[in-house]
């Protein structure tokens, strides 16, 4: 995989706040990719330090939970406190939905 360094990430902002992922109201747009903190469990599904998807599900967040495509190419629902969201900027959102 080949990546081209095309500028310092600037404007990164924190959408999460305590047990669950907020939306991002100022730009209404979920967060696209969370980075894996914790695979206790999980450790053929998730690796720590790896960038997921993520999967808008208002019913998995409600319950504390974040659906991500994780290492078996499918989605499914781990609890929250798993990920850091990041809100990326466009051009490296590009990159990753092209990878991911």
């Amino acid at each position: 995989m080949d990546f081209e360094i095309i500028g310092e990430i600037k404007q990164i902002e924190t959408i999460s706040r305590g047990s669950s992922i907020k939306m991002d109201t100022k730009n209404n747009q979920f967060p696209q990719f969370g980075l894996c903190l914790n695979n206790k469990g999980h450790p053929a599904s998730l690796e720590v330090g790896k960038v997921y998807r993520v999967v808008p599900d208002d019913e998995a967040t409600t319950h504390g939970y974040i659906r991500v495509i994780d290492e078996s190419g499918k989605d499914y629902a781990y609890t929250v406190s798993r990920f850091y969201p990041l809100q990326l900027p466009i051009a490296v959102e590009k990159v990753l939905l092209s990878t991911l």
